[in-house]
């Protein structure tokens, strides 16, 4: 059963790598915001553009080791995890916000971002919210 500890570290290490794109990107957004400098906007677009593309991979590899660690506990384990089906539901909106990011990115790049540094000062702090509430899940196991 080793391997599952190596399969644990993987998806571990690849959420903190993601988890550090997904705490940036949209900081980097509360500045563009705040910018109508032409030059600095595109700027902010290719690294807006390069952080989320660069992230990208480690939710996908965060995604394929927690799946395997779901197949290798077995479906009696996660039937009986509670807190693992509150801990997926968060999980889901996590990539849900990702995946916003993709379009808030496109708005950024076209010229149609509609929304206040407020907005995104706001919203950079959703992702930290949800990773608490999972770390807590899925160390504490409250049910």
């Amino acid at each position: 059963m080793t391997w599952i500890l190596w399969v644990k570290a993987l998806h571990i290490a690849f959420m903190v790598a993601w988890f550090a794109g997904i705490f940036y990107l949209p900081r980097l957004f509360v500045y563009h915001a705040m910018n109508a400098k032409p030059a600095v906007h595109e700027q902010f677009c290719v690294m807006e553009r390069r952080l989320l593309f660069f992230v990208t991979p480690f939710a996908i590899l965060t995604l394929v080791f927690g799946l395997v660690l779901i197949f290798a506990y077995g479906s009696a384990w996660f039937a009986a995890s509670g807190w693992m089906h509150t801990k997926l539901v968060l999980v889901t909106l996590l990539y849900a916000y990702h995946g916003y990011c993709f379009k808030l990115l496109r708005d950024f790049k076209n010229g149609k971002n509609t929304k206040s540094h407020r907005f995104y000062r706001v919203f950079n702090e959703l992702p930290v919210l949800a990773l608490f509430a999972i770390i807590i899940l899925a160390v504490v196991k409250p049910y």
